[in-house]
């Protein structure tokens, strides 16, 4: 079944796909699945059709996947344009947040990869 472009298969719950999408916790999904009448442990095989477009009409309205991605960076590429402490942090691929460096610079490298590289 394919809802907002991704085949899914029939057995898959609901939430775990949703979940799938770039932007789109527990949170939302759950508020998601309450506003359409869907049960917490519905699979995608189960939906009807008025349910999977309304779904897919709800995720074309929400920032996810590539938009929110794109955002993410142009936020990162303007502080580092400013000249900012925050966008010197993230240009140098230190913590942003105040994390010491000592220990955990390694780290801060490893996870925000995606986001220092604009």
């Amino acid at each position: 079944m394919f809802i907002f472009g991704v085949n899914f298969p029939e057995t898959r719950l609901v939430s775990a796909a949703l979940q799938s999408f770039y932007g789109i916790g527990p949170a939302v999904s759950r508020t998601l699945m309450a506003r359409f009448r869907i049960h917490n442990t519905a699979r995608i095989g189960e939906l009807d059709a008025r349910q999977t477009d309304d779904l897919a009409a709800q995720l074309s309205t929400m920032t996810i996947e590539n938009d929110l991605k794109r955002g993410m960076r142009e936020n990162i590429r303007r502080l580092r344009d400013m000249g900012t402490y925050r966008g010197r942090r993230h240009a140098m691929g230190f913590p942003v947040r105040g994390q010491n460096t000592r220990s955990q610079a390694m780290t801060a490298r490893k996870l925000n990869k995606i986001e220092r590289r604009a």
